[in-house]
């Protein structure tokens, strides 16, 4: 027999993966869903101007190993250059690279108890030991965070704002005042994923070279890129050389590229996406109380519904929901795993979970 000659460090870890994704259940349940409303993908969709541009790349090309185009828009967006700019496959690739570039094993890193799951699947991936806070009323807990970074001389701190799973946010300003306890050797990993969506302020005023952090941004969410997988990070352009280290230089495909560039340019589609958005959140938050639930404040693309008990009602409702045909998803922690997660949807789907939503209440109760 063969031997395979693993690390050790990648014989101890378990073969999974931080989701499961829709397709998955789809295929354990021997059909599609009726509403795919777990992933916090856009299914208002991205700019007819990016869809065109992608469909007129040369599929046979590489994509451009600097992503030098792309790049230059993004710095001229966020008033700044391209060289505090390194382009990536979704936040999750830029995070991988992260991890490799900072994370050995025994690292310390600090995160949130019930945060972001991919970022720890990298950072134990790299053998770090994760040093994990609790929510504060729902919110990741900036002050804990970096309190405990302190006390662990933590390598990274990861923090989301707005959040996922809850959908809470802190104005940035905040974010920045508290930052003042950030500990000098640590660094500020700040996941503004959903901040297209959220109101005015939520992102931290900060310039792009301050030393203390690195900003994760996606064309994923309000853009409506997920299957590209592009996203990018800003940063002090001597954090930034260090990407082009580990990078995949040819892990962007051309495509990608191309509709990225394009969905940035198109701000009135972006504002229309934004529009729908928030239609959907008062949409969800109507139905979540006309049930007796409670709907929490929400910037991001998903609304945490508050089911009134504890984690196992909510997952007794959440399995009601999918066997009805209704994809959600829920945190994994106490004590927010009294809610599930309802990603925004179009009209026909909201619909949907609105006439499943009784009945998996109904069985739950019934367990």
């Amino acid at each position: 027999m063969t031997e395979r000659r693993l690390t050790p460090l990648a014989r101890s870890l378990p073969a999974s993966v931080p989701f499961v994704g829709p397709e998955t259940h789809e295929r354990a349940i021997g059909k599609p869903f009726v509403a795919r409303l777990g992933a916090n993908e856009n299914v208002f969709g991205a700019s007819p101007h990016a869809i065109a541009a992608m469909a007129d790349t040369a599929p046979w090309m590489y994509g451009d190993a600097e992503s030098h185009d792309l790049r230059g828009a993004l710095a001229a967006h966020h008033d700044t250059t391209p060289n505090h700019i390194i382009v990536g496959e979704g936040i999750d690739g830029l995070l991988g690279y992260l991890a490799r570039l900072f994370v050995e094993p025994g690292d310390a890193v600090v995160t949130s108890e019930g945060a972001y799951p991919t970022f720890n699947y990298h950072v134990s991936g790299f053998g770090g030991v994760l040093h994990k806070v609790p929510f504060r009323d729902d919110h990741e807990d900036p002050a804990a965070l970096f309190a405990k970074a302190a006390e662990v001389d933590a390598k990274l701190v990861y923090l989301s704002n707005p959040d996922n799973p809850m959908g809470s946010w802190h104005r940035g300003a905040d974010i920045v005042s508290a930052m003042d306890e950030l500990p000098a050797r640590s660094l500020l990993v700040l996941d503004e994923a959903y901040v297209e969506c959220a109101p005015e302020g939520t992102a931290a005023p900060l310039p792009a070279d301050d030393p203390r952090l690195i900003r994760m941004r996606t064309f994923s969410k309000a853009y409506g890129l997920a299957g590209a997988r592009i996203g990018y990070a800003i940063a002090a352009p001597d954090l930034i050389r260090e990407f082009h280290k580990v990078r995949n230089h040819f892990g962007l495909n051309r495509a990608a590229q191309a509709g990225a560039l394009a969905a940035l340019q198109d701000g009135r589609w972006l504002c229309h996406v934004q529009e729908q958005i928030e239609m959907a959140r008062l949409r969800i938050a109507a139905i979540a109380r006309d049930n007796g639930l409670i709907p929490l404040p929400s910037a991001a693309n998903f609304v945490s519904v508050d089911c009134g008990a504890d984690g196992a009602f909510a997952k007794a409702v959440l399995d009601g929901l999918v066997a009805r045909g209704i994809f959600v998803r829920m945190p994994f922690a106490a004590p927010q795993n009294r809610c599930i997660r309802v990603s925004c949807g179009t009209d026909a789907q909201l619909d949907a979970f609105a006439a499943a939503l009784p009945d998996a209440l109904a069985a739950a109760k019934n367990l």
